[in-house]
Parts: structure tokens; C-alpha cells; sequence
């Protein structure tokens, strides 16, 4: 007897609840990755005898690579099957983050941690493509913050138990044992995530006007996809990509430079660095998640997306702009407490930050959108450490003028995600209307 549509629903949806907590797990471990360096930098800078200017290099020399990587990999995966994409770049950023545990000099470190941001480079289009092909409009807040939630518990475990692990037992075992163990995620991976077999499959829901621009045929299905130029005739695209670029430089200045302003700046212990970095990235991640459930219940409310993600996002920026400053000017224990408060804002920013990317590109252009997107985004990422570095330099080591940067472009991505980006609603994309239209 053949399953009920119902039957088969739920079956799907079962499977994609396996998929989702993979995808949280995968973002975990992309994210304790990424941001072991910076819990290991005060042992770093002694132990090679860096500069600011050398350590802010190799704390930024990740995001180089991830943000140059970024359209190729989106690119790849409305192209090829994202199951497979995923599973490559996971084992890539494995074994480079193994690797930096055997490197012994500034050139083989700063070569680890560049290949470390090509195999990373695949997480978010992969990410997105699977939300926006499998998840509906009124799930993605929720599916996406369980995601966030995964990558700001990385730098939660990875900051603290890392950073008491590192203190104790040196930063190398560390590194390496983190790489070899993460491979294992990639059985459970391979036997759940099923295959996608039609990678530019249609999205119905879409109704803006259609535009004209160059498209893609998949090679799989037949159809055209959008190709770059049709997306970046949009304004929302260039306001998702300025919106990003601000988000990105807080968040990498949150990641790399506050364990050693903790650290130097305010001469915290490595375990009491660890304690408050911890606890300001569980305060993120639960806030994530909270924020993420509200804005889809707020929408079955009847809400508008445009609203509610819009919202969520703009007000998250400007409460990281408001804590700023006051991080660095307030005693000891306000300080503490402002870190928590940052951290919550980055929460409540994120656990939209990809639903509006996603409702916007469809599952037609998600990978290529978030592709572009991360690209531009990862840009401010990058600069973010190198430009701390270089004003730590030019000031003597002075703090203040760094989080002011910070503070004055998270309000200008506080007015990006406002005002730049237009409606939260689907593109209907010319390729789209042409395909149509042959086959009508």
C-alpha cells in the first residue's frame, strides 16, 4: 500500500530533524575551529614572540581565505549536490585545524589557518540551500537559530574549555586532537543527509516582478538558475551584503581580539577569560535560539517577515553599538557584565541574519546568493582583526579607539539591515519566467 502524502511528510520531516541537528553539530565544530586561535593567542604571542601587528594577521588570515572562497563555493553548490559539498569541506577544515597543532612557525600557521577558511568556505551556502529547499518560511527562523546555536556554542566550549585546556596542557595537543575526533561527524552525515537530486528545484511561492539578467542551466535538471548578475542587479542583495560586512567585523572582533583584551587589557587569568568568554557565548546561543522560536511564532501570528526578521536584526545591531564603548570605559566588573550584554546582541542579530537570504533567494539561488553575501560579509570579518592590530599599534596598545570602530560600524549595519534591504518576500526570477514560459 503506497504512503499518504501526510506519511511521507512526516517521514521527511523526521529525516530533516536528523539533518538540522547535524547541520547544528557541523556548525558547533566549524565554529570551536575557528576561533581556537584566539583563545590560544596570549600563548601564542609569548611562545613565537609575535607583534599586535603579526598576531591580528594570523588571527585574520582565516577570514581571507573564507571570504575569497565564498562565491565559488555558493557557485558549487546550486551546481552540485550539497550533500557532497558539505562532507568535503568539513574534511578539509578537519585536517587543517590537526595541522595547526604540529605547526611550529608563523608561515606554517598562517598556511593552516588559509586552508582552514577554503574548507569552511562551503558551510553557509550549504547551509542555506538545505533551509531553503526543506524548510518552509514559517520554520526557517527557528531552523536557523538551531544552526546559530550551534556556532556560538563552538566559541562558548571552544573559549572555555579550550581555553582552560590550552592553559594546562598546551595549545598544540589541543588543536590536534579537536581536528582528528570531528572527522567522525562525517558518518552520521553520509548515511542521513539525503541525496539532491534536483539541486534547482522551482519555488512556486515566488512573486515579485520578474527582472532580466544573465542565468545558468543546471546540468542535472535542465532548468536555469540566476546567475551572479541577476542577483546583483537587486538592491536587497547589496543591502544583505553591506548588512553582513558590519555584522561580521563585530563578530570577528568579538572572536579574536576580546580573549586578549580580557587577557592584556584587563589582566583577567587565562581561566578567567575563559569564564567570561564561556558565558557570553551561551548567553548568545540561548538568545539565538529564543529569538529565532519568537520571530516564527510572531509570523504564524501575522506578522510580515519583513517586520519581524528586519526587526530582529536591526535592533541586535544597535544594542552591540550601545554596549561597546562602555565595555572598554567601565571598571572591571561592568565590563564583565557588558561583554554578556555584546554577546546577547550579536543572538539576537544572527537568528534572522539568513532567514531574510533564504525567503529572499528561494531555493533556486540560495547557495549563489549566501555565496556572494558571505563574500562581502567576510570582507569586514577580515578586516576586523587586522585593523584592531594596526590601532593597537598606532595607539600603544590602547583599546579604546578599537571597540569605538567597532560600535560605529555595528550602528551603520544596524541601519543597513533597516532601511537598505527592501521587502523580506520571494524574488521571481527571470530565469525563472523563461523557463516557464518554454516549457508552457
Amino acid at each position: 500500500m503506497p504512503a499518504t502524502p501526510s506519511a511521507k511528510r512526516s517521514q521527511t520531516s523526521r529525516v530533516m530533524l536528523r539533518v538540522l541537528i547535524l547541520l547544528a553539530l557541523s556548525a558547533f565544530i566549524n565554529f570551536v575551529d575557528r576561533g581556537n586561535l584566539s583563545a590560544a593567542a596570549p600563548l601564542l604571542k609569548s611562545e613565537l614572540a609575535l607583534s599586535d601587528f603579526r598576531l591580528g594577521i594570523l588571527l585574520a588570515a582565516f577570514f581571507w581565505s573564507y571570504a575569497f572562497f565564498q562565491i565559488a563555493s555558493g557557485w558549487l553548490v546550486d551546481r552540485l549536490d550539497v550533500k557532497w559539498m558539505l562532507a568535503a569541506g568539513f574534511f578539509v577544515w578537519s585536517v587543517a585545524t590537526a595541522a595547526t597543532g604540529l605547526a611550529g612557525s608563523f608561515a606554517l600557521l598562517l598556511a593552516a589557518r588559509l586552508v582552514l577558511g577554503v574548507g569552511e568556505s562551503v558551510v553557509y551556502p550549504s547551509y542555506s540551500k538545505i533551509l531553503a529547499r526543506y524548510f518552509p518560511e514559517d520554520q526557517r527562523g527557528l531552523a536557523n537559530s538551531i544552526i546559530i546555536t550551534g556556532f556560538y556554542a563552538g566559541p562558548a566550549f571552544g573559549l572555555f574549555f579550550g581555553g582552560i585546556l590550552m592553559g594546562r596542557y598546551g595549545w598544540r595537543s589541543f588543536f590536534l586532537v579537536l581536528g582528528l575526533i570531528s572527522l567522525l561527524w562525517l558518518l552520521p552525515w553520509l548515511q542521513w543527509m539525503p541525496r539532491d537530486e534536483n539541486p534547482a528545484s522551482d519555488d512556486s511561492s515566488q512573486t515579485r516582478r520578474p527582472q532580466k539578467a544573465a542565468a545558468t542551466k543546471d546540468p542535472r535538471s535542465g532548468e536555469e538558475t540566476p546567475g551572479i548578475l541577476e542577483i546583483l542587479k537587486l538592491r536587497s542583495a547589496w543591502g544583505t551584503c553591506a548588512a553582513l560586512a558590519c555584522l561580521d567585523y563585530f563578530s570577528y572582533f568579538f572572536l579574536t581580539w576580546m580573549p586578549t583584551y580580557l587577557v592584556r587589557g584587563r589582566n583577567f587569568s587565562m581561566d578567567q577569560m575563559a569564564s567570561v568568554m564561556g558565558a557570553a557565548y551561551v548567553s548568545c546561543a540561548l538568545v539565538a535560539a529564543a529569538c529565532g522560536w519568537l520571530s516564527d511564532r510572531w509570523i504564524v501570528g501575522g506578522a510580515t517577515p519583513t517586520l519581524v526578521r528586519k526587526g530582529f536584526t536591526s535592533v541586535g545591531m544597535a544594542g552591540a553599538a550601545v554596549f561597546a564603548v562602555p565595555c572598554v570605559l567601565a571598571g572591571p566588573r561592568l565590563a564583565t557584565v557588558m561583554v554578556v550584554l555584546m554577546a546577547a546582541s550579536l543572538g539576537v542579530c544572527s537568528s534572522n541574519v539568513w532567514a531574510i537570504t533564504q525567503t529572499l533567494a528561494g531555493p533556486r539561488a540560495a547557495g549563489r546568493w549566501t555565496g556572494i553575501q558571505n563574500f562581502v560579509g567576510n570582507v569586514g570579518g577580515a578586516v576586523a582583526p587586522a585593523l584592531t592590530g594596526f590601532v593597537l599599534g598606532r595607539t600603544g596598545g590602547q583599546y579604546f579607539w578599537a571597540f569605538a570602530i567597532t560600535a560605529a560600524v555595528s550602528l551603520l549595519g544596524a541601519f543597513s539591515w533597516a532601511f537598505w534591504i527592501g521587502r523580506v518576500e520571494p524574488v521571481a526570477w527571470a530565469s525563472q519566467a523563461r523557463t516557464k514560459a518554454v516549457s508552457s
